[in-house]
C-alpha cells in the first residue's frame, strides 16, 4: 500500500498532536515532520514558515466553532433568542477549548499576544454574525433602531469576560454562569424596543 499523500490537512492534524505533546514553546516543524515520517522540507512546501503553520492550526481550531455559531445567527427564531443562544454557544465553545485542549488553547493565547491576523479574522467573523442577529431584530421591530455593525461590536466588547482567553481562569468559577446570564439579560433589555 503506497504511503498516504502529504496534504495540508494531514500536516495540520500532526501539528495539533505535536502541540499537544510538546506545547507551543517546544514544538518544532522537525517534530511535525518526524510525526508524519517526512522531511521538514516537505512540511515547508505546504507551510512556508513555522509561524504560518501555527496560524493555520489556530485558524482551523477557531473555525470549528464558526459553523455552529453561523447556524444560530442565520436561524429563524426571534433575534433575542438567537442572540442569547449565540452568546451561550460561544461561551461554551471557549470553555471547552480551554478545558479540553489546553495545549492548543495555549497556542491561541500566544497568537493573541502576537496580534495575529488569524485572531483578527476570527473576531471579525464573530462580530459579523452578531451584526446579522441585530439586523434581523431591527428589521422585525424586536430591537430598537440601531446600527447593526456598531451594536454588534458593542455586544462583543460587553461580553468580553465570557470569550476573551485572558479571562479563561474565571470560566470555571461557580458564579460565572449567573454572571453570564445577568449580562445577557442586561444586553437584551437594552436592545428591545
Amino acid at each position: 500500500m503506497p504511503p498516504e499523500q502529504l496534504t495540508p490537512d494531514r500536516i495540520l492534524e500532526a501539528t495539533e498532536e505535536v502541540l499537544r505533546r510538546f506545547g507551543p514553546a517546544k514544538a518544532t516543524v522537525v517534530d511535525v515532520a518526524r510525526a508524519l515520517g517526512v522531511s521538514h522540507g516537505s512540511v515547508y512546501r505546504h507551510f512556508r514558515t513555522k509561524a504560518a503553520l501555527r496560524e493555520a492550526v489556530t485558524e482551523r481550531w477557531l473555525d470549528q466553532s464558526h459553523a455552529e455559531l453561523s447556524a444560530i445567527a442565520a436561524g429563524s427564531e426571534p433575534a433575542a433568542d438567537r442572540l442569547r443562544a449565540w452568546l451561550a454557544a460561544l461561551f461554551a465553545a471557549k470553555r471547552r477549548k480551554a478545558g479540553d485542549d489546553p495545549e492548543l488553547f495555549a497556542t491561541y493565547m500566544a497568537l493573541v499576544g502576537e496580534n495575529s491576523a488569524t485572531v483578527e479574522h476570527h473576531i471579525d467573523t464573530m462580530v459579523g454574525q452578531l451584526a446579522t442577529i441585530v439586523a434581523s431584530g431591527v428589521a422585525t421591530g424586536e430591537f430598537t433602531e440601531l446600527d447593526p455593525a456598531t451594536t454588534a461590536r458593542a455586544l462583543w466588547d460587553a461580553t468580553n469576560r465570557f470569550h476573551d482567553p485572558a479571562y479563561a481562569a474565571e470560566w470555571s468559577l461557580p458564579e460565572i454562569d449567573g454572571a453570564f446570564a445577568a449580562v445577557c439579560d442586561l444586553l437584551l433589555c437594552g436592545l428591545r424596543t
